[in-house]
């Protein structure tokens, strides 16, 4: 048994702690001094983990991967540090016990950092120096909701759907509710979420308005206007709930898609993959009073996770069957090896028996994912303008800003140039640091085709029909 398996069960010795402090202060070799910015070219030796027994939190999802990786791979104990994954509850208790110390980091979605920096829901600055990873998410019906959907989408020769399948398939169903006097209700999995902020991409695009909310007026439920009523549910319960019949649909990332279709109960009707192509899905957040206290810790933590994140794409995901078989253990996922791997292992299944190559469905490493963009932040914060979570117009400096407080990529690249000078990695896996201003090129590989540019942020918003721009208020 290894000895972080041990730790979480008995106290560790004096003569095992005094080891680790010794192999603290051999690992690493060199790194840019913390001061240092991207353009840096300053080294110094990498200090002393400022606090080795770590706590990091995560939510069942395959996308807690690089986490699960890093510890099983020793990534972590290769750079003095010995961590403790707990799964939460939810992306809320996960988000408080960050901010109240009781995690020393966690698993978050991509909004998250920038919600509580901004003051949308709980208020705390948090910030990300790690993008976790690319796509990873789907929206899923139930069997009666497809059986209708499928009335309205093309199919090939071979019978099966044309995809990407548009909201527009959807909107005769809602429609029909209505007549009748029924809600048509959806399942996304916080108010700040990637999957939020994607279904209602999806429903907008086909002419569905998923509603605003209204904070200035105490109104967070994101039902004005709305002929798509969506409600938080953890991902777990997603499939459970549609079961039910509480809801008709959800937003959730894997295995919970791929879990309705094992279960015989709902149909992905379209990825992530498809709504914007390569989007950027989970950080890993820490409190800034934390990163500020703990430089050199946070800085391996980066390094582990860096690694883990290269490993389960190397070799053309040649190391993701084992991924699968770890995701699997009920520390972690715990869903069945079957399940993760359908979307796991470059494949994607949509009805039963439909199943495809999508062999960047899940991406940890390659197309510089694990990069902070500044430009990913901003989609994030024009998505919360375009909803109303941002109730007053700002500025395309204030965005940047934001932009800035919380993404990191000044930590992240030190922790690159130490990986390199570790021998580990090369400078070719990673951005040209010296020239990266944090910004991707404007993209259009949206399923609307509206371009983006990280750098405009409000002329992007105001190439929308439906949705919050310039001077709108609610």
């Amino acid at each position: 048994m290894k000895l972080r398996f041990l730790k979480a069960a008995v106290s560790l010795p004096s003569f095992v702690m005094a080891q680790r402090a010794s192999r603290s202060k051999l690992v690493g070799s060199t790194i840019i001094v913390a001061s240092a910015f991207l353009s840096g070219t300053a080294y110094a030796e990498l200090g002393y983990a400022e606090k080795e027994e770590l706590k990091f939190g995560f939510i069942k999802l395959t996308d807690m991967a690089p986490l699960a990786i890093a510890y099983e791979k020793g990534y972590f104990e290769d750079e003095g540090l010995y961590v403790t994954l707990e799964a939460q509850a939810n992306w809320k208790v996960l988000l408080d016990r960050v901010i109240d110390g009781q995690l020393d980091g966690a698993h978050m979605l991509a909004g998250q950092p920038l919600g509580a920096t901004i003051g949308y829901g709980t208020k705390a600055h948090i910030v990300t120096a790690l993008s976790m990873d690319l796509n990873g998410n789907a929206i899923t019906v139930s069997n009666s909701v497809w059986d209708e959907m499928k009335k309205n989408i093309a199919h090939s020769a071979n019978g099966k759907p044309i995809h990407p399948i548009s909201a527009s398939a959807l909107k005769p169903v809602i429609d029909s509710y209505k007549s009748q006097g029924k809600p048509f209700n959806m399942g996304m999995v916080f108010p700040v979420s990637t999957h939020n902020y994607e279904l209602r991409y999806w429903l907008a695009a086909g002419g569905i308005h998923p509603g605003y909310y209204a904070p200035a007026k105490g109104d967070t439920s994101g039902y004005i206007n709305a002929e798509v009523l969506l409600s938080v549910t953890p991902p777990p319960q997603m499939p459970s709930t549609m079961e039910a019949g509480t809801i008709s649909g959800y937003s959730v990332g894997e295995p919970w898609n791929q879990q309705a279709v094992f279960k015989g109960i709902g149909v992905p009707v379209i990825t992530d993959y498809e709504i914007w192509k390569n989007n950027p899905e989970k950080v890993f957040g820490v409190s800034s009073d934390w990163a500020e206290q703990n430089p050199n810790t946070h800085i391996r933590v980066v390094k582990a996770m860096i690694r883990a994140a290269k490993w389960l794409d190397e070799n053309n995901n040649a190391n993701r069957p084992e991924a699968v078989k770890i995701l699997s253990r009920s520390q972690y996922v715990g869903a069945d090896y079957d399940v993760i791997a359908n979307s796991m292992t470059g494949t994607f299944e949509y009805e039963k028996g439909d199943k495809r190559d999508i062999p960047d469905f899940n991406v940890f490493f390659r197309h510089h994912a694990t990069y902070p963009y500044y430009s990913d932040a901003i989609w994030y914060l024009t998505q919360m303008r375009r909803w109303g979570q941002i109730a007053e117009p700002k500025s395309d400096e204030w965005f940047m800003k934001i932009a800035k407080e919380v993404y990191r990529p000044d930590i992240y690249a030190q922790a690159a140039r130490a990986l390199i000078e570790d021998g580990i990695m090369t400078a070719s896996e990673f951005p040209d640091f010296d020239r990266e201003d944090g910004f991707k090129p404007p993209q259009s590989d949206f399923i609307d085709g509206v371009m983006y540019d990280g750098k405009y942020p409000n002329d992007y918003l105001k190439r929308f029909n439906i949705g919050l721009k310039g001077d709108d208020q609610l």
